[in-house]
């Protein structure tokens, strides 16, 4: 049994009801627009088929759908029931019908190889350990010219705002999002896994490594944020 799957899992299943109201609350609504860019760099057509991995309460995937005005097939994977219920609760709030959820995780997705045009997933990558094998399984699914997108919270390299952005990172936020999440570990777990992540540079070579071609990220918001995108040839 994987211990540290198990911490995460109950973790998530335990904040999933504030989940959403504090990524607004401690990203200052950033967290809405990081999105927005993350879903027009797929460059997705009409009539895509797109899975979100680690998809949390949907926020992503209503993002794809809203894009693409609901002409598109999105599979949603999360590993959290709790997150999954709330998900499912806002797909029905919304009348969305164009996304199925499932429980399931990024190290063993329930696919068939080359099934989808653009594989997502936002702020879970550094939740898993073996990342070289969770992108080779993003690989694997992606048809011919797919693309992978991964959002990811991320360190800024140097500068003032390096400062700043650590002591909020270390002190004020584990204090803001326990008190509302009544969860003690889950915001201190936070900037651990966040400050553990590779750079930029890094984390592109382990796409590389996994088969990714034309890769490229953008950071955003003074480095706080990177979003990586690779494509299969």
């Amino acid at each position: 049994m994987n211990k540290e799957l198990d911490f995460v899992k109950e973790m998530f299943d335990k904040i999933s009801p504030n989940y959403d109201f504090l990524n607004r609350l401690l990203s200052l609504r950033q967290d809405t627009f990081w999105r927005t860019q993350m879903v027009r760099g797929a460059k997705l057509t009409p009539d895509s088929r797109v899975m979100d991995v680690a998809c949390g309460t949907c926020d992503v995937a209503l993002e794809i759908s809203s894009q693409l005005r609901g002409r598109v097939k999105i599979f949603g994977i999360d590993f959290s029931l709790g997150m999954l219920s709330l998900g499912r609760k806002k797909l029905l709030h919304k009348k969305n019908s164009t996304i199925d959820l499932l429980n399931a995780d990024g190290l063993h997705l329930p696919f068939k190889k080359e099934k989808f045009d653009a594989v997502f997933i936002a702020f879970g990558i550094r939740n898993i350990m073996d990342r070289h094998r969770a992108i080779r399984q993003f690989h694997r699914v992606l048809k011919k010219d797919g693309r992978l997108l991964v959002l990811e919270l991320t360190t800024p390299e140097k500068g003032f705002f390096r400062h700043i952005y650590l002591g909020y990172f270390k002190k004020i936020l584990p204090l803001i999002g326990s008190f509302f999440s009544k969860h003690t570990n889950a915001y201190s777990y936070l900037p651990e896994s966040v400050l553990n992540f590779p750079d930029p540079v890094s984390f592109s070579k382990i796409m590389k490594e996994a088969g990714f071609k034309q890769i490229r990220f953008k950071q955003m918001t003074f480095g706080i944020v990177t979003l990586f995108v690779g494509a299969k040839r």
